[in-house]
């Protein structure tokens, strides 16, 4: 199996710019996460959620400098996604763009990564080098990666080229999953484990769909969460998931999946969690191929 090093272009995501004087303000009031007290060397994972608390894009988002943001994000929803936040602006002294013809976006894996802090691997911490930005995520099977972002002018990031495919699998293992145009509006962002790996602040202020998510997390147990399973065959976002017992209905849905460099695929799955206590889970219909659920890499907050 190959290492999972070296340095990818990602062309599957693309770059929304926000400039202004109320750039942080604006945002702030639309997505999970708090940017108005966002600094210089923290990123920010967010979702941005429709009134039923449905996210409708996720982010990984951070400060250029006081008037600038950029939010990186699935290509296949950057349109639509641009085109909803704009409709929120009013006189917002903010302008939205699609600045992915002016950015390069890059994944940095294993030797590949920069040091941004002595001894710091903390996930969304960010550095800028030059003009380009470096933010760490989470690891896949315990390989540092980063989020290389940069103007398409700067040279590219130094390391030996890391296959795309790779790259999309070490996504599905870092186990925080990217929203994609298949799975919009199907999940709140604790059925992704958001607010675990830091995508849901609970003490900001409002934005579309809080107290969906905060009923969510406060009143009572909630029934769905994110899990890394494995399967023989192919997966894809929006793939259904039933029991292998009750043909009558999903308990859950396929997130984002990637073929394994060792062989069969690997998949985020969000699944009701009686479902995964109760039996064996199978793609597509209770008789479909057998998906065996992998230890989550990470852990779970007990408590906001």
């Amino acid at each position: 199996m190959p290492p999972l090093n070296g340095v990818a272009h990602l062309t599957h995501l693309g770059v929304i710019k926000i400039v202004g004087e109320d750039a942080a303000k604006f945002i702030h009031g639309q997505l999970t996460q708090d940017f108005s007290l966002l600094d210089l060397h923290t990123a920010r994972l967010a979702a941005f959620c429709s009134a039923k608390g449905r996210m409708q894009a996720s982010f990984i988002g951070f400060k250029r400098s006081a008037t600038e943001i950029l939010l990186v994000c699935s290509q296949d929803i950057l349109a639509p996604t641009l085109k909803r936040l704009s409709m929120f602006v009013m006189r917002a002294k903010a302008k939205l763009s699609d600045a992915s013809a002016e950015y390069a976006v890059y994944g940095l894996a294993g030797d590949a990564t920069r040091s941004i802090a002595e001894g710091d691997h903390s996930a969304w911490a960010k550095a800028d080098f030059d003009e380009c930005v470096v933010v760490n995520l989470y690891p896949a099977d315990a390989v540092p990666r980063q989020l290389w972002v940069g103007p398409l002018a700067s040279p590219a990031p130094q390391g030996q080229a890391l296959d795309l495919a790779q790259w999309l699998w070490s996504e599905v293992r870092s186990g925080v999953a990217t929203l994609s145009a298949p799975v919009v509006e199907a999940f709140v962002p604790q059925m992704l484990n958001y607010e675990s790996v830091g995508g849901v602040n609970f003490k900001k202020g409002c934005y579309p769909g809080q107290e969906i998510v905060a009923r969510s997390q406060f009143r009572g147990t909630l029934k769905r969460r994110a899990f890394v399973v494995r399967a023989d065959g192919p997966m894809a976002a929006g793939d259904e998931v039933f029991l292998a017992d009750d043909d009558s209905q999903p308990v859950g849905t396929v997130v984002q999946a990637a073929p394994a460099p060792h062989g069969g695929f690997d998949a985020i799955v969000s699944a009701q969690l009686s479902a995964v206590e109760r039996g064996s889970l199978h793609l597509g219909v209770n008789t479909g191929q057998t998906l065996k659920i992998l230890p989550l890499p990470y852990a779970l907050l007990d408590d906001i």
